[in-house]
């Protein structure tokens, strides 16, 4: 049984990860975006984030010709201490022999970078693009990791994955993201890219795409699809789950129907947990001694 017939906020703006949460999980997205309940830290998405930002550094203080190894190892560095500084480890349960094996597996995703393409080749003309674009009422909102300029002149999308890349029956569906990114720079720039590419650090794998004019015609309509199935949804209250193979990961499973879990106790018993504990302990933590 799904929790009772409430209306619910909307959320306020749609993006290519909400759009990814609901139809990957209509009930994990109630929890998460419509009701904003507190999830512990993810090591995965923060070690996603450090390794963004260290590429991101990488072309922000390097010009072409000095985007080497050590450059990108000294702006994974930096990318750490942001971190330390923001306290964006708390909750995360890891000693200091797990966080330097943590670390050192950062280093080697960003080292994968560099074996999958010459940065000293790339024209970035943008990096964490946000671009917000109003799509039949319903405002869009997304950050692209890179917008490069190719030799001909054209634009392409760059998007860093740092998790396994897809197999080949899936790889198409993975690139509803950069499209919508294609989608929201065409209605901004008044340029469609020409390529998106996905890069899977952890396979060193590149996967590339050509929007279309039909491709992104089909991103524009399933994204209004999704949000029609979102207002409905807050309006009834009945966000149903979908049981997949990303339940293992899911912080919300205890209250999923699904596994004869209660809806209705989630929002009190997750706020009442109170912040989560700093298993890690960041003070005397030298960014450089975990990273070499």
């Amino acid at each position: 049984m799904t929790a009772p017939s409430t209306h619910l906020p909307l959320p306020t703006t749609l993006s290519p990860s909400k759009i990814a949460a609901f139809t990957n999980c209509p009930l994990a997205f109630r929890f998460s975006v419509v009701e904003r309940l507190p999830e512990p830290p993810s090591p995965a998405a923060l070690k996603g984030t450090l390794v963004h930002r260290a590429l991101e550094l990488l072309f922000t203080d390097h010009a072409q010709g000095e985007r080497s190894r050590q450059a990108a190892q000294d702006a994974l560095e930096r990318a750490w201490a942001e971190v330390l500084a923001d306290d964006e480890i708390e909750g995360l349960e890891l000693d200091e022999a797990a966080l330097s094996a943590y670390l050192a597996d950062a280093g080697v995703l960003v080292d994968h970078y560099l074996e999958i393409e010459d940065p000293n080749t790339v024209r970035a003309v943008e990096q964490e693009l946000l671009l917000s674009v109003d799509l039949g009422g319903v405002t869009v909102r997304g950050i692209i990791d890179r917008l490069d300029e190719l030799e001909d002149g054209t634009l392409a999308v760059i998007d860093y994955k740092t998790g396994r890349s897809p197999r080949a029956q899936q790889a198409r569906s993975r690139f509803g993201g950069v499209q919508m990114y294609a989608l929201m720079c065409e209605a901004v720039m008044g340029r469609r890219p020409s390529v998106v590419r996905l890069l899977y650090l952890r396979d060193r794998v590149v996967i590339s795409a050509e929007p279309t004019e039909q491709s992104l015609r089909g991103v524009r309509q399933r994204a209004l699809g999704v949000w029609t199935a979102i207002e409905r949804a807050c309006e009834s209250g009945d966000f149903r789950p979908n049981p997949s193979g990303l339940c293992g990961y899911c912080s919300f499973k205890p209250f999923c129907p699904a596994f004869d879990g209660d809806p209705a106790l989630a929002a009190a018993t997750l706020r009442a947990a109170g912040e989560p504990s700093l298993p890690v302990t960041a003070m005397g933590v030298d960014p450089g001694s975990l990273l070499t």
